[in-house]
Parts: C-alpha cells; structure tokens; sequence
C-alpha cells in the first residue's frame, strides 16, 4: 500500500486569550471561527467560563491566574503563535499574568480588544481590574480596538463626534504608545471607525440592518489579528477584517431571543452556492 504523501500545508497560528462564551457567539468560540474562516490555526487560552446566551450574562467563573498561565505556557512552547488576541479577562490577577507571560515569551502583534461590557449590556470588567489593564496589559499592545464606550472609560471623553474620535485615539496613542482602532458601532450616523498612531486613517462603512450583532467585537478583533500573523500591515488587516465582519452582518443569520450572534462561515457557504 502506498504511503500518503503529505503536503506542505501551513497556517499562521494565532492565538486567542479570552473567556468562553457557553452560546457559542463571543469570545474563545467566536475567535476560534473567525480564525478558521481567516484561513489561520486558532489556539486558545481561556480566562475565565461565563453562563450567557445571547440575552445576558448569568454567571461568570475565572480560572486561577496559575492555570491561565500554564495555558499559555503549553501554546508558546510548542506552537508559537504569529499573533495574539486579548479579549475578556475580568480579574486584575489574570491580566498580571497575561503580561508577565507575553513579556517572557516575546510576544509578537498583540491585538487587545478592551472587553468591558457586553453587547447585552453585562459588565464584564471588575472596577479594580481596569488601572491593571491600563497599567500592564495595553501598553503590550500592537493595536487596541476599543469602541465607543470603552474608549470613554478609558480617556474620560464624551464622544459624540468623529472629531472626538480622533482625539480619544490621539490621547489613548499618547498614554499607551500602542496604535489605537476607534470602533464607531456606536455611532449614530454610520459605522466608520478610526486608526490613530503616527498617522490618523479613517475606515468608512455603512450601518447594516441587522440587530444581531453578538460577539461582533471579537470577531473583529481576531480578524485582525489574523492579517498581522499574515504579515499584514495594521491597516491592512484592518481593512481585510472590516470587510469580513460586514459579510458575517450581511448574511444575516437569526438565532436566539436576545442580540443573535453572526454569521462567523459565510464565506464557506458562498463558496458552496458557487460549485
């Protein structure tokens, strides 16, 4: 019998450091889709287990920041990802040792989305937690990609305006040093949203009619993350991955009694239509 020759195939690993999403719509599983859907390898380190679905979180369950660490341990030893994505971590523990080890491991694109509340609505970051994360984890970062509200926690700003858009970004840049991605979801004319580092670029978008935007966040942030572990600039990934959330959007999948989560395979089932 005939040995199978294998192929050189290869994917650039990325991975997702976040908390486990049980209806399937946000965080690790989020992540993980999205990077599949990206053509990249997703691994995953989770921070903590949470009861939700897609009307609310009902319960929130950290592991101890020694495990989180092993995890981490386990995924830089062997498999060494391209790029790493930061998503909900809610103990200021925890965000310790996600900063320890990605300094001792010499992380590389680090893409941190600000997980503070949930699109229900939910609080997911402690009140002690956020000097931590401003302190330790966001300085690390290639890219932090907060949305409208976080970047008002964040800065201390009322946005209302593109205009203060660009200064949040401009005043997070400053502190942090790291490029910042303002995320207009919020907004109420469109859903543009602006890159601040050494240069100011705009990425325009129309509003698509969809309330279901569970776990939109995520995905967008782990899309991104899969165009630096490309070798992608940051613009460029970032533009690769608004493109790609706005046909999970569009393809407007319907599940669930609260805000539904997205369509994380339309790509495949385009592909399908087309054979």
């Amino acid at each position: 019998m005939d040995e199978k020759k294998l192929t050189n195939r290869s994917l650039a690993p990325v991975l997702s450091i976040a908390g486990s999403d049980s209806s399937g719509g946000a965080g690790i599983q989020a992540d993980l889709k999205t990077m599949l859907a990206n053509d990249c390898y997703g691994m995953s380190a989770i921070t903590a287990l949470t009861a939700q679905n897609t009307m609310g979180v009902t319960g929130i369950m950290d592991v101890t920041p020694e495990f989180l660490r092993k995890q981490i341990d386990a995924v830089f030893l062997d498999i060494s990802p391209k790029a790493v994505k930061i998503g909900m971590v809610s103990d200021k523990a925890l965000i310790n040792t996600i900063a320890e080890a990605l300094e001792d491991w010499h992380a590389e694109n680090i893409v941190v989305d600000p997980v503070m509340v949930a699109t229900s609505g939910s609080r997911l970051l402690k009140e002690d937690a956020i000097s931590c994360l401003t302190e330790m984890l966001l300085p690390l970062a290639t890219l932090i990609t907060p949305n409208i509200p976080e970047a008002e926690l964040l800065t201390g700003m009322t946005i209302q305006s593109k205009t203060d858009m660009e200064q949040a970004g401009r005043c997070l840049y400053d502190r942090f040093h790291s490029q910042v991605l303002i995320k207009g979801g919020h907004a109420i004319e469109d859903a543009s949203d602006v890159l601040v580092g050494t240069e100011v670029i705009w990425f325009h978008g129309s509003r698509i009619d969809n309330p279901n935007t569970h776990g939109t966040g995520c995905t967008l942030s782990s899309a991104i993350a899969c165009g630096l572990a490309k070798g992608y600039s940051v613009a460029q990934s970032i533009s690769y991955a608004k493109s790609y959330l706005s046909g999970a959007l569009s393809s407007g999948l319907d599940l669930g009694r609260g805000s539904g989560p997205i369509d994380h395979g339309w790509q495949i089932q385009e592909n399908v239509r087309s054979l």
